[in-house]
């Protein structure tokens, strides 16, 4: 009876190792499997189909009157760095798998917050962007959508002693949108 008792004992030992390394494995296997799916899913956030290799952006255009002259210009270089630095789509000058263009057809000031005295509290700058986006792969996923943002100000300070802080913000949200709803397709 102890010699069966010490066999099992040995055999456990060294059964339990050997299982206990295939489990991992395994677990390890799967996990990247299902990380990577079906190569759609990335860490970045986006959502592009393993297909698609290039993307284009053309030159956005100033369709309303008022903000910076090269404002059209930095949405532009913002937009393909932000895509540069968040997928694996390759840069083309025309002619990408994915094409996005637009116009700015907003760009106001308007009174955020009103006082007792019915006097604006708060000035809000607004800018708009119209975006067309065509998937040359699947159309389903073509838009052309108008996208928003604002940043505050106080009303006694006029739009020139904010506008240098403010717009860096508001770009870089109206980039963000405009990415999530291509890209990432939110």
């Amino acid at each position: 009876m102890n010699l069966t008792k010490n066999i099992w004992s040995y055999t456990k030992s060294m059964i339990y190792p050997a299982t206990a390394k295939i489990v991992v494995l395994l677990v390890i296997f799967n996990t990247s499997f299902f990380l990577s799916g079906c190569g759609i899913y990335s860490f970045s956030g986006t959502n592009l189909s393993p297909d698609l290799k290039t993307f284009t952006v053309l030159n956005f255009t100033m369709g309303t009157a008022g903000g910076p002259a090269n404002l059209p210009q930095k949405l532009t270089e913002q937009l393909k760095e932000y895509f540069q630095k968040n997928t694996s789509l390759t840069i083309l000058p025309s002619g990408g798998d994915l094409i996005l263009e637009g116009s700015i057809t907003g760009y106001d000031v308007t009174p955020a917050a009103t006082t007792a005295n019915d006097q604006a509290g708060l000035n809000r700058l607004n800018v708009t962007v119209q975006v067309r986006f065509t998937n040359g792969k699947d159309e389903t996923k073509n838009f052309d959508q108008s996208f928003t943002y604002y940043a505050d100000f106080p009303q006694d300070q006029t739009l020139n002693q904010n506008e240098a802080r403010l717009l860096p913000t508001i770009q870089e949200n109206l980039i963000q949108q405009i990415f999530n709803k291509s890209a990432a397709d939110w």
